[in-house]
């Protein structure tokens, strides 16, 4: 069996993101579909003092622009989220294993919302062990616009015979559209499970920065033992 999974590119995703792609032969970034605004696309969360807090990046927009298409809005808004999180996460036992990496990253003079999400992506994702190799939907020649062919056509282009759905697909997808084509439907199962945090009580479903800054290598294992798949 050759699983592939597909999603569009987060902004600094969620643990639940990168398990997806360690139970997956290939992962495919869905930079093709239409960019909703504030969504998950350009904004997630951090844990401070004070509770969860959104860092988001602020982008230009005009409907119906696809996800790669996004530009990043001439703002400071870089500079002001690594303040944040050097401020919030100053006693993580893990920052200087891996801060100034991400924050190099950060700064970099980005002008795609897609490029900076791949970009944190395979940075997390290297960071996290995640070793199936990872493709932009952009550059895979598939025109069909139907969202259900679509993922279809970017499996088969890849020689998947397996598609691993997020837990939500269970709403909308349908499972003998998939057998037709030839290919099994599995979705994730996932429970988010506790780890130790700053400030309090935890908190859960943050960006998975929480996770590395506060467990480092253990973060991995955390991240693989979430669950797995059902049919």
């Amino acid at each position: 069996m050759k699983m592939i999974t597909i999603h569009q590119p987060n902004y600094l995703p969620w643990m639940g993101f990168f398990h997806k792609w360690m139970l997956s032969d290939a992962f495919i970034i869905l930079d093709t579909v239409q960019y909703h605004k504030n969504e998950w696309q350009n904004r997630n969360r951090i844990k401070t003092a004070q509770g969860a807090q959104w860092l988001t990046v602020p982008v230009t927009y005009r409907f119906p622009q696809t996800i790669s298409e996004v530009g990043l809005a001439p703002a400071p808004w870089a500079r002001k989220q690594i303040a944040t999180i050097e401020q919030n996460y100053a006693k993580a036992p893990y920052l200087d294993a891996y801060w100034s990496e991400i924050k190099t990253l950060l700064q970099q003079p980005w002008q795609k919302l897609s490029d900076l999400n791949t970009a944190i992506i395979r940075l997390f994702g290297r960071m996290l062990g995640c070793t199936a190799p990872l493709y932009l939907a952009s550059e895979i020649p598939v025109e069909n616009q139907d969202p259900t062919g679509r993922l279809i056509d970017l499996c088969k282009h890849l020689d998947g015979t397996a598609y691993l759905s997020g837990s939500e697909g269970k709403n909308y997808l349908r499972q003998e559209v998939f057998e037709d084509a030839g290919l099994a439907l599995y979705f994730q199962a996932v429970e988010a499970p506790v780890y130790p945090q700053l400030h309090g009580d935890f908190i859960s479903h943050l960006s998975v920065l929480d996770l590395l800054l506060n467990c480092g290598d253990g973060a991995a294992k955390v991240v693989h033992d979430m669950g797995g798949w059902e049919s």
